[in-house]
Parts: structure tokens; C-alpha cells; sequence
């Protein structure tokens, strides 16, 4: 710009700032479209966390120029900026779903494009933007996909004491009594045998005495 005026100046740079410090911007053409539908826009994009704002080309070319940003060939023909600003509690699809919901009842509204961080978005893209889940939504899903195998790992815990009870019931009755009853007969058993032993021996080893004894006497 030659000898910009300061108001020319200064919407270049706001143009600039918006650019920069946004999460997007949606170019649309709002031509047709009046007043009371374009303030209609407005609140839907604003409750969406965006911003809808109308520059003349010159002066977003003249900024998108500064910032090395090709979307000159979208701004023809009466233009308007849906931005998405980083602190706005809004994010891109959101605002992409709120134009097209708008454009549904109002053929008016055309959108051309945009930016998305520093990527370049076609008309195409910009629809497209529209069709992804928002963030909420995504953040929801990458959570229980995280929390789907924790999950599965605690419920093995919790079913580890469950199944040692049935297999510890199933192993009792199996045996048919408790196996620490069986143990303790088996060894009470053992031990009267030996007991029974020991006095049936006692006698024969008193006898063998005796006689030898007597032998000893009679000598």
C-alpha cells in the first residue's frame, strides 16, 4: 500500500492478529444474505466460539501477503471471516458445523475455504471440517479407548479371588472332605499303626529276656 491511511493500517493489522492468534479461519461469501439472517450468523458463530467479522479483500489480501498464507483466490466477491480464536472456548469443527447448519436454510451463504493452524484449506476441506466429531467427543472416545484395557484389568482382579474359591470348593469336593480333615486322619492313622506296633513287639522282646535268663541260671 502506498501512503496507507492509519485506519487502513491498523485493519490490516487487527486482519494480521486475528490470523495469527486463531485456532482457524473460515472464509465465507455473505452476499444476499440480510440483516436479520446476518445477525442470526452472528450469534450461532459466537455461541459456536467463533467470530464473524467482514473485511474488504484488499485488506485481508494485503495481511495474508504479511503472513505468507496463499488465499488470495478466495477473496472474491463480499467476504466474511468466521475466525476461531485460541482462548475463545471454541474450536474449528464446532464453528465449520454452525455455517453449515446456517447455510442449510440459507443457500446464501457460501463457504470458500479457510486456515486451519498453518494449513491452507480448500472449500472442500472447510465442508469437510464439518463432518469430524468435536473435540469433546474425540477427547471422550481416546479416553475409554485408554480406559477399556484398565478396565479389563481390573475386573481379572476382582474375578482372581472369585475363581480361586471355586477351584479351591471344586478341589474339596472332588476329595469329598476338607483337605486339611484328610491330612490330619491319614496322619493319626499312620501314627496308631505305629503305635499298635510298638506294644504287639513289646511282649516277644520281655519273653526273649526271660529265656535268656533261665538259660543263664541253669548253667
Amino acid at each position: 500500500m502506498e501512503n496507507p491511511r492509519p485506519e487502513k493500517v491498523a485493519i490490516v493489522d487487527e486482519v494480521k492478529e486475528r490470523l495469527s492468534t486463531s485456532q482457524a479461519a473460515l472464509l465465507t461469501e455473505y452476499r444476499g444474505i440480510g440483516v436479520a439472517a446476518m445477525q442470526s450468523l452472528r450469534r450461532s458463530l459466537r455461541e459456536a466460539g467463533g467470530e464473524y467479522k467482514i473485511y474488504k479483500n484488499t485488506l485481508v489480501r494485503f495481511a495474508a501477503r504479511d503472513l505468507g498464507i496463499e488465499i488470495e483466490s478466495m477473496l472474491t466477491g463480499p467476504t466474511a471471516i468466521a475466525f476461531v480464536p485460541n482462548d475463545g472456548g471454541g474450536d474449528p469443527v464446532t464453528v465449520a458445523k454452525a455455517l453449515r447448519e446456517f447455510a442449510k436454510t440459507n443457500e446464501h451463504l457460501v463457504v470458500k475455504g479457510g486456515v486451519l493452524g498453518d494449513k491452507v484449506l480448500t472449500d472442500a476441506d472447510a465442508k469437510a471440517l464439518a463432518d469430524v466429531a468435536p473435540r469433546e467427543v474425540l477427547l471422550a472416545q481416546l479416553a475409554g479407548a485408554m480406559a477399556a484395557p484398565m478396565q479389563q484389568f481390573a475386573g481379572l482382579l476382582q474375578a482372581l479371588p472369585r475363581n480361586f474359591a471355586y477351584g479351591l470348593k471344586a478341589l474339596i469336593d472332588k476329595g469329598g472332605s476338607s483337605p486339611s480333615v484328610g491330612t490330619d486322619d491319614r496322619l493319626a492313622n499312620e501314627a496308631g499303626s505305629a503305635q499298635v506296633g510298638a506294644d504287639n513287639d513289646a511282649p516277644t522282646e520281655k519273653a526273649a529276656s526271660a529265656d535268656k535268663t533261665e538259660t543263664t541260671e541253669e548253667s
